[in-house]
């Protein structure tokens, strides 16, 4: 008799077999495909460096010393953005929408995923925001074919589990909505918030919030720029999506749907916003500086993807005043310079500058590129076209040859402009040119040199007193020759001569012959030893016709000069650039202030009040009457031969500014002193700018005094006992525009 435990069980059947074998098969087709994902071998999966260090394009940001960002360079305008900093509204859309069991699933909801199998691999919601972000970092962009996209949805499986160990959700929904699109060129939800409603992201209510969240299922069909009813739709969809998992109470959420879209539209682009010649001289100085410097994976940083941060010393207030006080006395003194040259060609018999302006348009350069004649060039720029050009009113779409575009450009009137700090050499405010579309030249940058003309008698003037002359010292006002070099002879630009003035009458009412003595007393050399103290790197002979400024310089050097005298003759090199970090805040570059001592305390203050005389009775005396500006500044104008360039360079105890004002071809100009000089161009400049600073109290640039030195003075100062000085009336010095 058999024992049952010994009983031998029945033969599976063959079908049941045939399961089992195909399950095994499944299951290890199913490892093995797996596998060869994970490892790459269907194509390449991120390592652990890529998931601990997600790459994107993060757009460098260029921010003022008062922490405004001034602009970006960028290939996607993206900007990167802390869970902090982001508004909880924004949060609380993207959840409710987006992926409401955010907080319950680690990567993969399997809610989702079974519908996703139920639908062949498409999405209907599937995709977790985890999943999304895994698209958006490491695979280039959803895949178009069935097959290509189930693989590519089982890699961002993969992925997004892996995102899900390394970082919080927090982290997760902060990286996601750094790396999604809104459309109108905005990458992030930072710059989305710029660009739709001019604000900063925390500062987003439930309708922006909602805006925002709502062009992530379509930037262009839901653009509230170009379909404003969609766009109004699809943000009430989200607010009813809010409601619905309680992330607001419904009576709330219908107010805000009730709101209308409330855009404050600002396109960003390099050229858009303020400082943009500023901006232009920067990138092209931080492309030279960045080849040089390498990321911690060895590899070059990239100014356009890599979000470095570049703290400036520009305070956006003072750069906005300074933007528009050009903007008032540029568009004033074009209308006054067209009236002037009404009907006339200002450039005279100098019709070469049309020529040449045509040889250095970008239409001539695209036409020789493309191997047309010179006779077939020529022709072309006498055919009418579409052409913009620019106004004070904006620019205006007209139809004109290009030749006759260029003869247009060339009678405006051009300025640089800036302002900086005296003590540490914090430059403030930089505006190029009057507008950077119109014209690029930028006339601050060191490399743009002009004549300076009387701008630089200061100078001169200086070495004399630290040579020991008597600013009350009685010089005569004749022609002074300067026999060793061809009999040069100087005159003044009005022709009068007689008498005799001190220093200060001298520089106030500018008087060539009165530096023209000064400088055969001391000689051309030591004027040239201290420009070069004082940061002037232009070309400069040892010719006596230096007194004059018969050279070249820039706007930037001239303003870095003259602080000299704001700093109790300690020159500090104007710097514009703070510190550079990379976009987790690691400091790559920092800079300080470079100083030199270079005149003592008591000249530089000795100099300092004879150039007060130029503001308070000389030829910037309507600094005074006409901008109303008090406490001390001191300064100098200057205007070169046939009113070519005017200058005005001027400072307070606590910041200096100049600027320069002409055409881009010196043939073009003003017929008379008393409207190209110095005094009438560029001074209104200086003057609208410091009206404004000063009435802004978060500036903190209230009227104040010069300080003296603090061992006293011993120069004498006190001109009042000289006879020649009481024959003369203080009140008389008049408004002469050099």
């Amino acid at each position: 008799m058999k024992q049952s435990g010994s009983e031998t069980p029945p033969p599976a059947s063959p079908w049941i077999r045939r399961v089992w074998r195909l399950y095994g098969l499944g299951l290890g087709l199913l490892i093995t495909f797996l596998v060869l994902t994970i490892t790459g071998g269907l194509g390449e999966m991120p390592d652990f460096e890529d998931l601990e260090n997600p790459r994107s394009n993060l757009a460098t940001e260029i921010i003022a010393a008062d922490g405004q960002v001034l602009g970006k360079f960028y290939l996607q305008n993206r900007s990167y953005t802390k869970f902090h900093e982001i508004s909880p509204h924004v949060i609380s859309a993207l959840i409710a929408t987006e992926d409401v069991r955010f907080y319950r699933h680690s990567g993969i909801d399997l809610r989702a995923l079974a519908r996703a199998v139920v639908f062949m691999g498409r999405d209907g919601g599937a995709s977790t925001l985890t999943q999304q972000l895994a698209l958006n970092l490491f695979s280039g962009g959803r895949a178009r074919s069935k097959p290509a996209r189930i693989l590519q949805k089982i890699k961002e499986w993969i992925i997004a589990v892996q995102l899900e160990k390394r970082y919080t959700k927090q982290e997760i929904l902060a990286m996601y909505l750094n790396t999604v699109e809104f459309g109108y060129n905005s990458f992030g939800v930072s710059s989305a918030s710029r660009t739709y409603f001019n604000k900063d992201v925390k500062s987003l209510d439930v309708h922006e919030a909602a805006l925002l969240v709502g062009l992530l299922k379509g930037t262009s069909y839901y653009s509230p720029v170009r379909h404003e009813d969609r766009a109004l739709d699809r943000r009430n969809t989200v607010i009813a999506q809010m409601i619905k998992y309680d992330f607001l109470e419904p009576e709330v959420g219908e107010r805000y749907q009730a709101l209308p879209l409330s855009l404050n539209l600002r396109p960003q682009s390099h050229a858009a916003g303020t400082a943009t010649y500023f901006r232009e001289y920067l990138r092209q100085e931080l492309s030279q500086w960045i080849e040089t410097q390498v990321n911690p994976e060895g590899e070059p940083y990239n100014l356009y993807r890599d979000g470095l941060k570049i703290y400036t010393t520009i305070d956006s207030r003072m750069q906005a005043y300074a933007e528009e006080a050009v903007r008032t006395q540029m568009k004033d003194l074009q209308k006054l310079f067209d009236q002037h040259w009404k009907g006339q060609d200002p450039w005279g018999e100098f019709t070469q500058i049309l020529e040449q302006g045509m040889k250095r348009s970008s239409r001539y350069r695209a036409l020789k590129d493309q191997d047309w004649s010179a006779s077939a060039i020529r022709k072309h720029f006498d055919q009418p076209a579409e052409i913009r050009l620019f106004t004070w009113n904006g620019y205006r779409d007209t139809l004109m040859t290009p030749m006759d575009s260029i003869r247009y450009a060339k009678r405006f009137l051009h300025t640089g402009f800036m302002a900086m700090d005296p003590h540490n050499g914090h430059i403030k405010a930089w505006v190029g040119g009057i507008d950077m579309d119109f014209s690029q030249y930028d006339h601050v940058n060191p490399s743009a040199t002009r004549q300076v003309g009387s701008a630089f008698k200061p100078l001169v003037y200086t070495v004399a007193v630290d040579n020991g002359f008597d600013p009350c010292l009685p010089i005569p006002n004749m022609p002074v020759t300067f026999e060793a070099f061809e009999n040069w002879t100087p005159k003044n630009y009005d022709g009068k001569i007689g008498g005799t003035m001190s220093m200060f009458r001298g520089l106030a009412l500018s008087i060539n012959n009165i530096v023209a003595y000064l400088m055969k007393q001391v000689g051309p050399e030591p004027v040239i030893e201290l420009s070069r103290k004082m940061g002037i790197t232009a070309p400069m002979e040892p010719y006596p016709s230096l007194c004059l400024g018969s050279f070249d310089m820039s706007v930037y050097e001239m303003v870095g000069a003259y602080g000299t005298y704001a700093n109790r003759g300690v020159w500090t090199k104007p710097m514009y650039i703070t510190k550079i970090t990379d976009k987790q805040g690691n400091v790559l570059m920092e800079n300080f202030s470079e100083t030199k001592d270079v005149l003592s305390e008591e000249t530089a203050f000795v100099m300092t009040k004879i150039m007060q005389k130029v503001v308070d009775g000389g030829t910037a005396s309507r600094l005074r009457y006409r901008y109303q500006l008090t406490g001390d500044f001191a300064g100098k104008t200057g205007t070169t031969q046939n009113n070519s360039d005017g200058w005005f360079i001027g400072f307070h105890p606590n910041l200096v500014a100049g600027a320069w004002v002409g055409a881009d071809d010196r043939a073009v100009h003003f017929r008379s002193t008393s409207l190209g000089g110095g005094a009438n161009t560029a001074l209104p400049i200086f003057g609208l700018f410091m009206q404004k600073v000063m009435a802004d109290s978060r500036l903190n640039l209230k009227p104040e005094s010069f300080p003296g030195p603090e061992g006293g003075i011993s120069i004498n100062m006190d001109c009042s006992g000289y006879a020649y000085e009481k024959a003369q009336d203080e009140d008389s010095w008049g408004d002469p525009s050099d």
